[in-house]
């Protein structure tokens, strides 16, 4: 089978421009011969051809061509502009429960177990900043009326933060088992596979897969962490998505709202733990990229990362552009210290494991990338599949 050359290319919805990294031939010395059509590329050398289709909304202008250059290690770089169509706006995971009046499952993202069945969603509400409790102090000419009063939903009500929605389990947890109600029991359980730990652990698992699915924020309010939860209409089953793939499409779009809605590009990934895991820094959000990885073997395959590796090794795939610092084993202290003290820097907060695996994801992506785009100052650069 002929070796295949490795092709990378960036498109810049925005900017309208894409950056083409062809890489080296196995052997060296070997010619290319390069065709850049307006709708793919091909490269022909002795040891066999590669070709890419580009996506029907991305058309490329040969004629526009510039900088090119050979980097050692990557190969052939060059510029060109690329007439590409705007994204279709995405559906936000905020508002992926937001079929109000119909009915909704809760599922475990993980294994698929039901946490919450047939849900009627009544009112699907973001609840404001962090800082809102400041805010209407400084506003109001009289007491706060809201001090001391936490923003709990009702039973029908389904609250939304940064990471997290907040759901009321009265229904699910005493009115359909109200034996559990008068029970004297350390730890509370429902057939919903929703299992309490006792007080001195608030955290909410999951009873089939053990996962970390949110905590208890009273004796009816429960935090689900976006990146643990589906919400999906009952009539609807559940989807098999990878879990990677589910995590980067998670975080990708929380960062790109908070972005948009507050203007901060730098957030601190916290586990509940409260330890700082990664930090990153949002370069940009409109990138497509469209990737062949030739007949690289050199690369470990990880279970996690399941959905990264499929038989057709061309992929095109939208993604947001990130910096990132891991700031686990003591790594980074003092600029972890200094982002927590930046008040344009947002912290995020999700189960430990989920932050691990985010970490792992952006090593792996960062490894896959050409050996010229892998750093950018101090801070790696990993992309985010939307």
């Amino acid at each position: 089978m002929a070796a295949e050359t490795r092709v990378f290319l960036e498109v810049r919805r925005r900017l309208q421009s894409a950056l083409l990294i062809l890489g080296e031939p196995n052997e060296a010395g070997l010619l290319m011969d390069v065709s850049i059509t307006p709708s793919s590329l091909q490269m022909k050398t002795p040891e066999g051809c590669t070709e890419i289709w580009l996506p029907a909304e991305v058309r490329l202008v040969p004629s526009s061509c510039r900088g090119l250059q050979y980097v050692p290690g990557d190969g052939l770089h060059l510029r060109l502009q690329a007439q590409a169509e705007s994204s279709t706006k995405l559906i936000s995971m905020f508002n992926q429960s937001s079929q109000a009046q119909d009915c909704c499952t809760f599922y475990c993202q993980s294994c698929g177990a039901v946490i919450i069945k047939d849900r009627k969603l009544l009112r699907v509400l973001p609840l404001p900043s962090e800082n809102w409790g400041a805010l209407v102090g400084e506003w109001c000419c009289h007491p706060d009326p809201f001090a001391n009063k936490p923003l709990h939903p009702q039973e029908n009500d389904c609250f939304i933060g940064d990471s997290f929605f907040l759901v009321n389990l009265r229904s699910d947890l005493w009115q359909r088992r109200p034996e559990l109600a008068s029970v004297k029991m350390p730890c509370l359980s429902s057939e919903n596979h929703v299992k309490l730990k006792p007080k001195a652990n608030t955290k909410v698992i999951c009873k089939r897969c053990k996962v970390t699915l949110g905590e208890t924020m009273s004796s009816e309010t429960v935090k689900f962490y976006i990146t643990e939860i589906m919400i999906q209409p009952s009539e609807r089953n559940f989807p098999i998505i990878p879990r990677s793939q589910f995590v980067q499409s998670i975080i990708a779009q929380c960062l790109v709202e908070l972005s948009s809605a507050r203007s901060t590009f730098r957030f601190s990934i916290q586990g509940h733990d409260g330890r700082a895991y990664v930090l990153l820094w949002l370069l940009n959000s409109d990138s497509l990229v469209i990737e062949s990885l030739g007949s690289s073997k050199s690369i470990t395959k990880f279970p996690l990362l399941e959905d990264t590796w499929k038989a057709d090794s061309s992929s095109a795939w939208n993604a947001v552009k990130v910096l990132y610092q891991p700031c686990i084993a003591g790594r980074n202290e003092k600029l972890v210290s200094s982002w927590e003290s930046d008040l344009s820097v947002h912290c995020l907060t999700l189960p430990s494991a989920t932050c691990l695996e985010l970490l792992l994801i952006l090593s792996r992506n960062n490894a896959t990338l050409p050996l010229s785009l892998r750093c950018m100052n101090s801070f790696q650069v990993a992309f985010l599949k939307m």
